[in-house]
């Protein structure tokens, strides 16, 4: 019994005294790096007005938004800087902003079109305006010196034929003016009779915060809500989609028939790209507050580089 004792004794030492397996460890996978910071990038200059009459274009210019910048017609730089396209600047490329010695001016046959006037085109019927007949027959003729052209030249004009007295018109007789038709109510137009007219457009839904001309500016603000849809005013192509011109934020503008330019400023986000073609009532942006110290609209019309007033266009609302 007591051999049996000292057998479990010994056994039980035994297992106190094993030694303990090795912790196990995966080294399948190597260690993960830290993650380095992405290297800040470069801010994209802005463009604002120039200041010697040249231009480097950057990275993302296009030739409509260096116009807008400096207040020109974007035909004028393209035809000052021999440009095949206005679609087609080089990055690096200096271009200059005014007319080079013997220039030709841009002059439009009419400097603003009536408030009538679409931007998708001419009224049905209208006429364009024609130039003025230029003289072409010459106003002298160099004679040589002889005794008979001096005396033709000497020679006193001729009398004027006598004219026979101008037959008496007859009386007047008094009748009472026609009466002048009643003026015709003009009511608030809404989006899709406007449309459908091939007229203008508001933009967005809000409330006039600025007019044009009040502490220099070039447009119209609408506030609104953030994210309200901002609308081209009529059909045309996208020119310029980014956030380059200091001062607009997040802009878009749309070139238009007729040489006319509508700029919309300070979105939230932009739904269009440069290139695309847009109809009128489209949504184009949402409205933000991009550059700007409160959520708005900022909304120009210009024409040959020229800003208009927006009122003078838009019909009118309620």
């Amino acid at each position: 019994m007591r051999g049996g004792w000292l057998a479990i004794s010994l056994l039980g030492l035994a297992a106190c005294t094993a030694p303990a397996p090795a912790p196990v460890s995966d080294r399948t996978q190597p260690p993960r790096a830290a993650a380095k910071p992405e290297p800040a990038r470069p801010a994209t200059p802005q463009l604002a007005p120039s200041t010697n009459g040249l231009h480097t274009v950057q990275r993302g210019d296009t030739l409509y938004a260096i116009a807008f910048a400096n207040g020109l017609d974007y035909r004028e730089i393209a035809e000052w800087n021999r440009l095949e396209s206005p679609d087609r600047i080089q990055v690096g490329q200096v271009l200059r902003l005014t007319a080079p010695p013997g220039a030709v001016e841009i002059i439009p046959l009419d400097d603003e079109a009536p408030s009538e006037r679409s931007l998708a085109g001419e009224a049905p019927g209208e006429r364009p305006l024609e130039a003025p007949a230029l003289l072409r027959e010459p106003q002298a003729v160099l004679l040589p010196y002889s005794e008979a052209n001096w005396a033709t030249v000497s020679a006193a004009p001729a009398a004027p034929a006598a004219v026979a007295p101008a037959a008496k018109p007859a009386p007047m007789v008094a009748t009472a003016p026609p009466a002048a038709p009643a003026p015709t109510p003009v009511a608030p137009a809404s989006t899709a009779s406007t449309a459908a007219k091939g007229g203008w457009l508001w933009p967005a839904e809000g409330t006039l915060a600025g007019r044009f001309g009040a502490a220099g500016g070039k447009g119209i603000d609408i506030a609104g809500q953030r994210n309200t849809p901002v609308l081209a005013v009529a059909p045309g192509k996208v020119v310029y989609s980014g956030s380059g011109l200091r001062g607009y934020g997040r802009l878009l503008i749309v070139k238009h028939a007729g040489e006319y330019l509508s700029a919309y400023a300070h979105n939230e986000t932009i739904l269009v790209k440069e290139g695309d073609t847009v109809t009128a009532g489209q949504k184009i942006a949402l409205m933000g507050d991009s550059d700007a110290d409160r959520v708005k609209l900022h909304f120009e019309i210009r024409r040959y580089g020229k800003p208009l007033d927006p009122l003078n266009y838009l019909p009118e609302r309620s």
